[in-house]
């Protein structure tokens, strides 16, 4: 995020797009919640379904899924037809902006309005709104990111963001709702293909020498794999072994097929994990490991902020925590990894990681501290690019819209779109073992449009199946209005009615992120 959580209740304007707060992320969805109810704050919802936020919103656009990019360049359209965009702002702080201008200009509302399905009065309703907003925070989730055209519709975001001056203030910005507890940490730490710790490049000669250094080793400037990569390289042999740890590709990734046959092709599977899940079942070696509550260390939330994880339980059995494994492999390896505590790591983490630089174990004791944070007398950043962007201008990106890899066709007549319920997490591993959860959401469920059930002839928890080019599942039907008609969502969290089997594994050529929300399948009665 480039603001922080508590700006989201202070803000004058919410724009929520791809993102079903309330359920995916309910700490934030109350703040949005008391933003409106408490403090007036207007609120703009772009989504496909009819989330629960949609009850709060001033407006919602209804767009037809995968069409983001050409909503954003629609809004954006409006704002400079006529003449609402921060002028100082972009002459000031920007550059690209003629390019982006002379390309929204095709964007007009009746135009999008032929792609996206949102009626063109409310796209200028909202256009208005936001651009008038003295600051406009925008939120999103993968509703946003997990298309092929991900990146697109982020850069998208950006773009409307710092056409009306909103990044860099306070209660602005672009702020991206991190789907897991410490997703923000892990990348921080550089859990990406391409990247050290706080997001030196790989590519770069001064990054790589400096963790040559640090780390008495010599580096490749090339850039590793991303999962789906890995994946296809395991299928074709050019991976022999994979290491999963905290990770269930067996129940999250798209085509799983596909994903059991390339991954059964591996020599060696090792899997760490504090359950026994579907991806460990298939493992040559499983490792025990502790859970969160269970080991000292730091999260790094989708805020920034970097917090202190204490020791509250012993650990079962011989399970011992993730640092403690990985050491005790490399030493055997011949990697000597001699570190005595998760503090000795922290410690050299703030060495090599500037944007840590001024943490300590010590300042995290009293509360947490929001990267950068580069002296250890900083207080820590509220929010981003106050004075300028990091990389001096902030870059308009001219974006053309795609539609989905895989649209409904005659065979294939409904889009299925995925995500998440409220009462469970990701893969389940954790929440459907508790029992008031799965007493509250038992199973999964297929949402259909009352319009569709009554086509297809299908009653309220009837079982119905639903297939897709790559494979079948079959769920109770669950009718309601959220879903468009011609659309279905259903959620992931079940390994008895894996979802996965049905979504498209194909990628955004740039974050390389599997097309989840978009699909074509067909429902029959079972």
């Amino acid at each position: 995020m480039t603001n922080s959580i508590d700006e989201i209740e202070f803000t004058d304007l919410i724009l929520a797009t791809g993102t079903n707060t309330t359920e995916n992320h309910p700490v934030i969805g109350m703040k949005i919640k008391r933003a409106v109810r408490q403090h007036g704050a207007k609120l703009i919802v772009i989504d496909p379904r009819e989330i629960d936020l949609v009850k709060y919103a001033d407006i919602w656009l209804r767009q037809k899924p995968g069409t983001d990019v050409a909503v954003f360049n629609g809004l954006m359209n409006v704002i400079i037809a006529e003449n609402l965009y921060a002028k100082e702002y972009v002459a000031g702080r920007t550059e690209g902006f003629e390019a982006l201008k002379a390309m929204v200009e095709r964007y007009t509302p009746e135009y999008v309005e032929e792609i996206s399905g949102i009626p063109a009065e409310d796209l200028k309703k909202a256009a208005r709104m936001y651009a008038q907003a003295k600051r406009a925070a925008i939120l999103y989730a993968m509703g946003i990111t997990q298309h092929i055209s991900g990146t697109d519709n982020v850069k998208s975001t950006a773009n409307l963001s710092m056409l009306c001056g909103n990044v860099g203030i306070e209660g602005g910005g672009v702020n991206p709702l991190r789907g897991q507890n410490n997703v923000q940490g892990a990348c921080d730490m550089g859990g990406l293909p391409n990247v050290y710790p706080a997001y030196q490049q790989v590519a770069s000669e001064d990054a790589r020498k400096k963790f040559e250094a640090a780390w008495g080793v010599n580096l490749s400037p090339k850039p590793g794999l991303t999962l789906m990569e890995m994946m296809a390289a395991a299928g074709s042999g050019a991976i022999k072994a994979i290491y999963v740890m905290g990770e269930n590709p067996l129940l999250s990734d798209p085509d799983l097929q596909h994903v059991k046959k390339e991954l059964q092709k591996l020599d060696l599977m090792i899997v760490q994990d504090i359950f026994l899940t579907e991806t460990a079942q298939l493992a040559d070696v499983v490792l025990p490991v502790t859970s969160f509550a269970e080991k000292e260390g730091t999260f790094s939330n989708t805020e920034r902020r970097v917090q202190r994880v204490r020791k509250a339980l012993e650990p079962p059995g011989e399970a011992k925590t993730d640092w403690e494994v990985i050491c005790a492999i490399s030493n055997k390896i011949g990697y000597p990894m001699n570190y005595s505590s998760a503090q000795e790591i922290f410690e050299e983490v703030v060495k090599v990681t500037p944007s840590y630089a001024g943490i300590s174990y010590e300042r995290l004791e009293k509360q947490g501290i929001q990267w950068p944070c580069p002296t250890p007398d900083h207080p820590g950043t509220k929010f981003l690019h106050k004075d300028k962007f990091s990389r001096g201008l902030g870059l308009f990106t001219a974006i053309e819209f795609i539609p989905p890899s895989e649209l409904p066709d005659k065979e294939y007549p409904f889009l299925l779109s995925t995500g998440r319920v409220l009462y469970h997490y990701h893969t389940g591993t954790m929440t459907t073992r508790a029992q008031g959860l799965s007493e509250r959401y038992p199973e999964s469920l297929v949402e259909v449009n009352p319009v569709d059930a009554d086509k297809l002839g299908i009653a309220e928890g009837q079982t119905v199946k639903v297939t897709s080019r790559r494979g079948a599942v079959e769920a109770k039907a669950s009718i309601t209005k959220k879903s468009a008609p011609g659309t279905i969502f259903m959620n992931f969290h079940f390994a008895g009615t894996a979802v996965n089997l049905l979504t498209n594994p194909a990628l955004d050529p740039v974050g390389k992120i599997p097309e989840y929300k978009v699909c074509a399948v067909k429902v029959e009665a079972a």
